[in-house]
């Protein structure tokens, strides 16, 4: 009986704390946007969202955490990519596929922001640092994927290697994504552009990469089923 009960309490919680997440995140947004990420607070953000400073700092402990949501879904994207890549398809292959669906989904995630977005970002130097920590963090978790994928150490310089050259490809189109953005061109404009050199970029690294940490016929979480 307790346990019906709280079931539904426990629900209703978590989707409360989500709404006020994202209430936070709105605001904060709108002000970013408005004034500069450096020249809003904490306390305009409290206020604007009808919460106590405290709360705001209770769900985004840093401020760049308020203004890039996404950082956990960016940093991981690449080594996801590759643990569930379908059954006999190389890294390069399914993260030039997975970047392929990204664009035509048009996914923030791949720097589809907006022009208002992407102006403040690149108007503060905090974030500017942020984005490029992310950038790093996210080449980290593919070498960390790639050398469980390959059976290799993480300090491979094959893995280094082939960690950096297919995440400098994805950091380049990003901020190409982002340099068109800035320039004034709709989404379906940019998705288009970048969808064409997206497969020249690619196609770069096929010589080295073709083969690189194909998947095995039979996989679980992007490594090789145990016999």
């Amino acid at each position: 009986m307790t346990t019906q009960v709280s079931a539904p309490t426990a629900g209703l919680r978590e989707t409360k704390k989500q709404e006020t997440r994202q209430l936070i995140s709105d605001h904060a947004t709108r002000l970013f946007i408005a004034q500069g990420f450096e020249q809003t607070t904490i306390a305009e953000i409290a206020v604007a969202a009808r919460v106590a400073k405290k709360t705001v700092t209770n769900y985004f402990p840093r401020k760049e955490d308020l203004a890039l949501d996404h950082q956990e879904e960016f940093a991981v994207s690449l080594a996801h990519a590759v643990a569930t890549r379908h059954p006999g398809e190389s890294a390069l292959t399914a993260l030039r596929r997975t970047f392929a669906e990204a664009v035509a989904a048009q996914n923030p995630v791949a720097g589809f922001s907006g022009q208002e977005f992407a102006r403040m970002v690149a108007d503060s130097p905090t974030l500017g640092v942020c984005l490029r920590g992310l950038h790093d963090q996210r080449e980290h978790h593919l070498v960390l994927e790639l050398a469980g994928a390959t059976g290799a150490q993480p300090y491979d310089i094959t893995v280094q290697t082939a960690a950096g050259l297919l995440s400098t490809v994805h950091r380049v189109l990003f901020q190409r994504i982002q340099a068109l953005t800035l320039a004034g061109h709709s989404n379906d404009e940019i998705a288009g552009v970048i969808a064409a050199e997206a497969t020249h970029a690619f196609d770069l690294l096929e010589p080295a990469l073709s083969g690189y940490a194909s998947s095995p016929e039979h996989t679980r979480h992007g490594s090789p089923t145990p016999e």
